[in-house]
């Protein structure tokens, strides 16, 4: 049996480590961020203390015949974040966006019952290894943080007003991914859908390319969404 002090202690190195990936995911813009990941670690190791030590704070008697696992509760916490991370993955057209998040609360959880473990080296050169993963081996994929991604749908008087708005927005040095074309001819108004993702160069700035696009005549409707 540990104090409490002690798994207080332990708690608080898994909140703390959680934080440390949040941190991470926060200054890549992620929607899952510091606050959730230091919970999810904190639970986790909530969870592992209780799962270790609950059974010495029942004052069972060495008579009282009392058969414990104490891993079955923090088998339930690996299965059960498995449900917080489905909801952190989300698919758009054939992209599909959230794996890492996920797989960063998946680890957090890992980092959290570690500690709660009492497992200290371990829990710290884990955050080490998921830090190194999500920071440094980013590099060798195919990401770039200087740009911001955003969903435009756009409604157009005529298709002729599309081309316009295309070759302001190469003008600008923003990248069109993802392009939908929607127009109906037999509507008398003739009017032309279009969305598309775009990637904007952070020092260029969103506000700017959104003046650009309504500064085309027959631009009857901007929405411009985070993706």
């Amino acid at each position: 049996m540990i104090t409490a002090g002690e798994m207080i202690a332990r708690i608080a190195v898994g909140a703390a480590l959680g934080g440390v990936i949040g941190y991470e995911r926060d200054r890549h813009g992620r929607p899952i961020g510091l606050r959730t990941h230091l919970i999810v670690a904190m639970a986790a190791a909530t969870f592992m203390v209780i799962s270790s030590q609950f059974v010495y704070w029942q004052h069972y008697s060495k008579d009282d015949l009392v058969e414990v696992d104490t891993s079955r509760i923090a088998a339930s916490v690996v299965s059960g974040v498995g449900f917080l991370a489905g909801g952190a993955i989300l698919r758009t057209g054939i992209n599909v966006q959230g794996l890492t998040t996920a797989a960063g609360l998946w680890l957090v959880t890992a980092i959290g019952m570690s500690a709660g473990a009492g497992m200290w080296v371990i829990s710290v050169v884990v955050t080490a290894m998921g830090i190194t993963a999500l920071t440094v081996l980013r590099r060798f994929e195919d990401k770039n943080d200087h740009l911001i991604t955003r969903h435009v749908s756009l409604v157009l008087a005529s298709a002729e007003v599309l081309e316009r708005v295309m070759e302001g927005l190469k003008g600008l040095g923003v990248k069109v991914s993802d392009f939908d074309y929607d127009r109906r001819l037999d509507d008398e108004r003739k009017r032309t859908e279009v969305t598309f993702d775009m990637d904007v160069p952070d020092t260029l700035g969103v506000p700017k390319v959104i003046a650009c696009i309504e500064s085309v005549e027959g631009v009857r409707r901007v929405q411009v969404e985070r993706r």
